[in-house]
């Protein structure tokens, strides 16, 4: 035997002899590889979807001034206490208190002042009585306003710094921000935001079967899909996606591609190439000794071969070819890899626990990542897996909207049956 078919018969013995690694292991191990991204201050307006990147704190109080809760007139409660015993109290209108006015004329007993919804509450006043609580009559040049009723201190006014004080936290460093969150900071002033900046993530599919989507279909060719959907699925995760040529089945210009796309972005996702066929040439890259193999096995269907390294701390995931394990691996590695690096805290789709919609039947050594779909009925959640599951099923990805656990001890799994779902992003929210 040639020492060049020697050295072929090992790598291919290699292969065969990957070590499992338990999901979560896997899970953890990688994302501790992934670093929290560098920061970036934008404007407040650019800022929707981002992610905070430093705690955010309240500059002076809100609201900064007591405001009244309602239309109706600023008085003194104690000048309501007659109103005990079935009198009518008439107080002197002394001024008209509009939103954004500040009065001038303190109230006294005796005075009230109509004041607006939202208006700052004047000095001396301790309690608005609503409009429709009063009755007006005019003496002269002077206008009175009845009250029939005693208040409360405090009524209908929301107090100086009801919300928040000074110095509170207002979010908290990891937060993503939505239009609630675009609201506070506003009210606040906070007109520039520091985020973390987007991980550019590089983007290879290999394999010489391989077309462009705008190509015609050939004989023996498959298009290039799953470039496009982990594009999708990286900037829903928050990430910037480039989406790079495809890589045909030669070793060295796949490593030459992938050593220069690690120097160039923040993550590389490859999809194919990590099987245990001839051709597989991811499968050779990460165990060739010129970056370091996290696992290239993990206990888990579809997707068993889903395989991450590190090189000069940035992290290389080489995703199956197959389309469901192709999603669903991103969905359990890389997201959670970008997650981090976004600085977010919550980095693995929700978990919740739902009825089995139907019979499950097929059975594994390993946990299988079933698509299914979720619906509420008679008040339970319930989780009925997609009829076509097999990891190289594109087309019920797009009907479902969550990932059904079944761990091999359960030997298939039987409809009633209570078992662990996977939210998938968008669902439920």
């Amino acid at each position: 035997m040639s020492e060049h078919n020697a050295i072929d018969d090992l790598s291919h013995h290699r292969k065969f002899k990957r070590r499992p690694m338990q999901v979560t292991d896997a899970q953890e191990l990688a994302v501790s590889y992934a670093a929290t991204g560098l920061t970036e201050h934008i404007r407040l307006q650019e800022s929707d979807g981002r992610v905070l990147a430093a705690d955010m704190i309240a500059p002076h109080p809100f609201p900064a001034f007591a405001r009244s809760g309602m239309d109706g007139y600023a008085i003194r409660s104690a000048d309501t206490s007659r109103c005990e015993l079935g009198e009518t109290v008439w107080l002197k209108v002394v001024d008209e208190i509009p939103c954004g006015y500040v009065s001038s004329i303190p109230i006294e007993s005796g005075t009230a002042s109509r004041i607006m919804t939202g208006a700052q509450v004047p000095e001396g006043a301790d309690a608005v009585v609503m409009l429709e609580a009063t009755e007006i009559r005019h003496e002269g040049s002077e206008t009175m306003v009845g009250i029939k009723r005693p208040l409360a201190p405090g009524k209908n006014i929301t107090p100086m710094g009801f919300e928040l004080q000074e110095g509170d936290l207002i979010l908290r460093k990891g937060t993503k921000i939505g239009p609630g969150e675009i609201s506070v900071l506003a009210t606040f002033g906070l007109h520039q935001v520091e985020v973390y900046r987007k991980p550019v993530v590089g983007i290879f599919s290999t394999g010489t079967e391989l077309l462009d989507i705008e190509s015609p279909l050939e004989p023996g060719k498959i298009r290039n899909s799953n470039t496009y959907m982990l594009a999708s699925q990286i900037r829903e995760a928050g990430g910037v996606p480039v989406i790079m040529e495809a890589i045909p089945d030669r070793i060295e210009l796949a490593k030459q591609r992938v050593e220069e796309a690690l120097a160039e972005y923040d993550l590389v996702v490859t999809t194919g190439g990590v099987s245990v066929g001839d051709y597989d040439i991811m499968g050779e890259l990460v165990t060739s000794g010129s970056m370091e193999m996290l696992f290239n096995k993990v206990t888990m269907r579809p997707g068993s071969v889903t395989t991450a390294a590190v090189k000069d701390g940035k992290l290389l995931f080489a995703l199956s070819g197959n389309p469901g394990a192709c999603y669903v691996g991103f969905l359990l590695f890389v997201r959670p890899a970008i997650r981090k690096m976004l600085g977010m805290e919550q980095f693995y789709l929700k978990e919740w626990t739902a009825e089995l919609g139907a019979d499950y039947a097929k059975v594994n050594n390993f946990t299988r990542f079933v698509r299914g779909r979720l619906e509420v009925q008679g008040g339970k959640l319930i989780a009925t897996p997609a009829l076509l599951d097999e990891s190289s099923v594109m087309i019920t990805i797009k009907d479902s909207d969550c990932l059904i656990v079944i761990p091999p001890e359960l030997k298939g799994a039987a409809k009633g049956q209570a078992v662990q779902v996977l939210v998938l992003p968008g669902a439920w929210t």
